[in-house]
Parts: structure tokens; sequence; C-alpha cells
């Protein structure tokens, strides 16, 4: 059933996905409802014009709320609260770089915290075996002492890629867990902090009481990412994911342009 303003104000859990909504605001509303009440739906949307609008909507959404909170840090700065700078701070934006902001980044953040939100066995346990690789590989680093020790890295990184595509083809066609589906709300937002958190690696100092304030950022672009995950697909998280990155170089290029 449709709320004022287009707002879905009923999901059980048998929804398949979200119908297609017809406006921003009808959008916006349905993505406030959703982070009062995270629910899974059975299945994203598939790829289509449906999940392309609703990545404009949301990203126009995520702008506005980056603008919001870039204002609270500017008015903090003009009394004199003292922000620690970034990783970006200072540091020569060049392809490379773009690259991994833009492209590497946003792939491997939305499978390593939101490719497994679907609940599907394919997408957890695939999930798990990454994990497992990564973390096999740097066991491998952190005791190897010499070169050649370090030769099992490509064997278990190859292992955990076969892995990871193999339950994801035996697990196409399995619908989401039930155990994932009732706690979903909880591992919704164990992700969505989980990815913010990890940005708290941007800043090379400052205390965490100082340092948490300045991921809220990423803890609001997560619910979205996280929403537009689990209605639309992983595509569409990756791509808002990318325009939002991609966004934020571009200022921090046309800051450093227009200081020097």
């Amino acid at each position: 059933m449709v709320g004022i303003g287009g707002r879905i104000s009923r999901m059980t859990r048998e929804t398949t996905s979200l119908p297609a909504l017809a406006n921003a605001r009808a959008e916006w509303g349905n993505f406030l409802g959703f982070v009062k009440r995270p629910l899974l739906p059975e299945r994203a949307m598939q790829p289509g014009p449906a999940g392309l609008r609703a990545i404009l909507r949301m990203l126009a959404l995520d702008l506005t709320l980056m603008l919001v909170l870039l204002s609270v840090a500017v008015l903090a700065l003009a009394v004199g609260v003292d922000i620690p700078k970034t990783a970006l701070a200072g540091v020569e934006i060049d392809l490379q770089l773009a690259l991994a902001v833009v492209v590497l980044a946003p792939i491997g953040e939305e499978i390593l915290f939101r490719w497994w939100l679907s609940g599907r066995p394919g997408a957890v346990l695939s999930t798990a075996f990454l994990i497992a690789s990564l973390l096999g590989m740097q066991w491998v680093v952190t005791n190897a002492k010499t070169f050649e020790q370090l030769d099992p890295i490509f064997w278990i990184g190859v292992a955990g890629i076969v892995a990871a595509i193999a339950v994801i083809f035996l697990f196409r066609r399995h619908p989401p867990y039930r155990w994932f589906r009732a706690i979903f709300p909880l591992l919704f937002w164990l992700s969505t902090l989980a990815f913010a958190s990890i940005h708290l690696l941007n800043f090379d100092e400052g205390n965490l009481a100082v340092l948490l304030p300045l991921v809220l950022p990423q803890f609001v672009l997560g619910a979205i990412l996280g929403y537009l995950r689990v209605h639309y697909g992983l595509w569409s998280s990756i791509t808002l994911h990318a325009l939002h990155n991609g966004l934020i170089l571009g200022l921090v290029a046309l800051a450093t342009v227009s200081a020097t």
C-alpha cells in the first residue's frame, strides 16, 4: 500500500521487490521507511530503468545530506574546532589515485560490505570464502620471513575466488536464509557501521571521540548504499558509490587547483 507522498507504508517479509516509484519524493519516503524498519525483500529488481532512476534520486539525496554535513563542518571550523585532515589532504591526484578511488574502492567495498546483504546463500557463502581467503593471505604476509614463503598467497587467492564463484553458481536460485531475514535489521546496521568505521583509517591523528563524527558522512552513505543494494541490486550501490567518490575527488581536485 502507498501512503502520503508515495511512501510504501507496508512491506511484508513476502515482498519480492519495490514497485516502480513515481518520483524522487516517493523514493526518499520509501528510503526513510526502510531505515526506520529495515526489511529484506525476497529479491532485488533486475537492472533496468527503474534502477537507474533510483540511483539518480538517491544521488540527489546523498549530495543534499553531504552538503548539510559539510556546512556543519565549515561552521565548526569557523568557531575554532580543530578537525584532523584526511589522507587525501596534500596528495597529488593522478590517474592511478582516481582509478583506485572511483573504480576499485567502490567495487571492493560493495562486495565486502553489501554483497552478502541479500541474505541469499550464494552471496553469504561467497563473501565468507573471500574473507577467509583474504585472512589467509594476510596471515602468510605477516608470518613470511622470505620471499619464497609468500608463494602461497597466489593460490590462497585463487582458491577463495574459485570457491566463491562455485557457491554463487550452486545456490543461484535459492531464496534468502530465513535466519538472515529475521535478524536483517541488525545485520544492515552492522554493515553500515562497519563501512563507516573502516574510513577512520583515512585519518592519521585524533582520538576516537573526535574522529567518530567525521565518518558520519560514510555512515549516511552506507545506509543509502544498503537500501539500493537490497532493492535494486549490487550494481546500483556500486554505481552510486563510484559517482559519490568521483564527485568528492573532483571537488578535492578543484579545491587544490584553486588554492594554487
